[in-house]
């Protein structure tokens, strides 16, 4: 069993930066790749990157790039997603989840592991 608890969101004004973080606790050995996701209300749940647990290797939708970093603290279990210049439109729900397994994977479904969530609030 992985369980996995986000912290660090909030509200912050239009091009401000929000930095969330996710710690992870369990089986982390297993764990290959951790991704971030999003989900607005009444919006399907959406990929936002993911960084290998093992690496460096990182990847992102291509409507965060350049104002997105995800980075990982192997010792303290820990992944970040740094945020800046943030946008009303990045109003939503940011969830971590894990999954075992080194290949790029967007879809919510090929994750197996999920934190409760956390609120980001982008006002203009």
């Amino acid at each position: 069993q992985v369980q996995l608890v986000e912290s660090g969101g909030g509200s912050v004004q239009a091009g401000g930066p929000l930095r969330l973080s996710c710690a992870a606790s369990g089986r982390t050995f297993s764990l290959y790749a951790m991704g971030w996701f999003r989900q607005a209300p009444g919006k399907e749940r959406e990929f936002v990157g993911r960084i290998l647990w093992s690496g460096s290797s990182t990847y992102y939708t291509d409507s965060v790039k350049g104002r997105f970093t995800i980075s990982r603290d192997n010792a303290k279990n820990t992944v970040y997603l740094q945020m800046n210049s943030l946008k009303p439109e990045d109003t939503a729900v940011y969830y971590c989840a894990a999954r075992p397994g080194a290949l790029i994977r967007v879809g919510p479904q090929e994750y197996n592991y999920w934190g409760q969530g956390t609120q980001v609030t982008v006002s203009s």
